[in-house]
């Protein structure tokens, strides 16, 4: 059986691993990077407390040893169901099973401005971007002297209440009142601020309560300025606008506040759903197809009895639903009949800052603060990390991050060739 992975996160890579471990599949797991990160940690690559190797893999490295799983570098440009073909942008490639495991992409809502001058923060490339930016506009700040301007360097708008705008509101906060501080002197008192802004009424709203209430707490100790129930309607010239008219002047928006599937031609319109996920059943085949399917973030599943509206597009569902599709695999292979998937949820968990974080349990109802919090959110991130040399490598940096209050990775590395160079070669 000739099956074809496109995407390589959370649930294609662990669709490709089960299913490497049986010599009736040949499997080709196809992504336009050659290695797989861990997108949960990726704001910690933004603000230099990770440095990119550390949350990442090549997928050859990881496929190494495994006879019947392959890596094609490649971007998904078409699908002909009718031939059991995709075209790439580097050639063909036929199948007797395609899975879609393309995750989700930025959505910014239709407009323009944001896409254009926003910071993203959904892939490395967005991380080191914004790790880099951040640095120059610090550098750029400690040589203005103008004071509105230097305001505007040092002014963080983060758009999106959920873990990502949590976590990475929080680390800019610690290290305004820690880093700045010691490593740019001459910008203390210069008017730094932080914004974390949501359309909602709460921080973390899938949350509990009592997690919504103790980070909106914890951020506010800290000095992020929360503004709530407020949705962000522009970004020009170097201004943020707000739906209720109010705006701020800051040279950084991250934009942290939703995302969307994304569509591939071949596909009819009809296969879609809400935020673009394609329809799937119960065994996570799309609708009107026999031999397409898909997981994680691209998939849409509502037969779920405990979630009748689809699955959180999080880690565990992809992992879960990756490792079911490769045992009905191999039950199709064995003519038995396939297992419907159903989500086990093991809670949610945000952090928020040094010894701070929240984490909700769903059976026993439980919710935890605080240090406990913290450490179950540093054990849960280690372990969920592909191998053990990004486990080593990000416990040692947390642990240096820990005990120094610092790290020694603000480093601004920029490409020295330009894209034409680089595609000529």
């Amino acid at each position: 059986m000739k099956i074809v992975i496109i995407g390589g996160g959370f649930a294609g890579v662990n669709l490709a691993l089960d299913l490497a471990k049986s010599s009736q599949f040949e499997v080709t797991l196809v992504d336009k990077n050659n290695y797989n990160f861990f997108p949960p940690l990726i704001y910690q690559v933004a603000t230099a407390f990770l440095e990119p190797s550390s949350i990442s893999y090549p997928f050859r490295k990881l496929f190494s040893g495994k006879e019947n799983l392959h890596f094609r570098l490649g971007e998904l440009l078409k699908v002909i169901p009718g031939e059991n073909k995709i075209v790439l942008d580097n050639g063909e490639m036929d199948y007797d099973f395609l899975v879609f495991a393309t995750g989700a992409e930025t959505n910014f809502f239709g407009m323009e401005n944001v896409k254009r001058n926003a910071t993203p923060m959904k892939t490395l490339e967005d991380a080191i971007g914004m790790r880099n930016k951040m640095l120059m506009q610090m550098e750029k700040a400690t040589l203005t002297e103008d004071p509105a301007e230097v305001k505007k360097l040092l002014t963080v708008v983060i758009a999106g209440g959920g873990p990502t705008g949590v976590e990475i509101s929080g680390m800019f906060a610690e290290m305004r009142n820690g880093i700045l501080r010691k490593e740019y002197p001459e910008l203390a008192g210069k008017g730094s601020e932080i914004y974390l802004v949501d359309g909602g009424d709460a921080l973390l709203s899938p949350m509990s309560v009592k997690s919504q209430k103790d980070t909106y707490e914890a951020l506010r100790k800290l000095g992020v300025k929360i503004k709530l129930n407020t949705h962000v309607a522009d970004f020009v010239d170097d201004k943020v606008f707000f739906s209720e008219g109010d705006s701020i002047e800051s040279k950084t928006l991250i934009w942290a506040a939703g995302v969307t599937g994304k569509v591939f031609e071949g596909i009819p319109p009809e296969a879609y759903g809400r935020g673009r996920r394609l329809i799937v059943d119960a065994y996570n085949k799309v609708a009107g197809s026999y031999n397409i399917y898909a997981i994680g973030d691209a998939s849409l599943q509502t037969t779920d009895a405990n979630f009748p509206n689809g699955h959180p597009q999080v880690a565990q569902v992809a992992i879960q639903q990756g490792k079911n599709l490769a045992r009905n695999f191999e039950l199709v292979a064995e003519h038995l009949p396939l297992k419907p998937f159903a989500y086990h949820d093991k809670g949610s968990m945000a952090i928020i800052g040094r010894a701070k974080a929240v984490v909700d349990m769903p059976s026993p109802k439980l919710h935890f603060k605080g240090v406990i919090a913290w450490l179950a959110w540093l054990f849960i991130h280690l372990v969920s990390l592909i191998n053990h040399r990004n486990r080593m490598k990000t416990l040692y940096n947390w642990m240096i991050a820990y005990f120094t209050k610092d790290q020694s990775l603000r480093m601004i590395i920029k490409p020295s060739v330009t894209q034409e160079k680089v595609e000529s070669v």
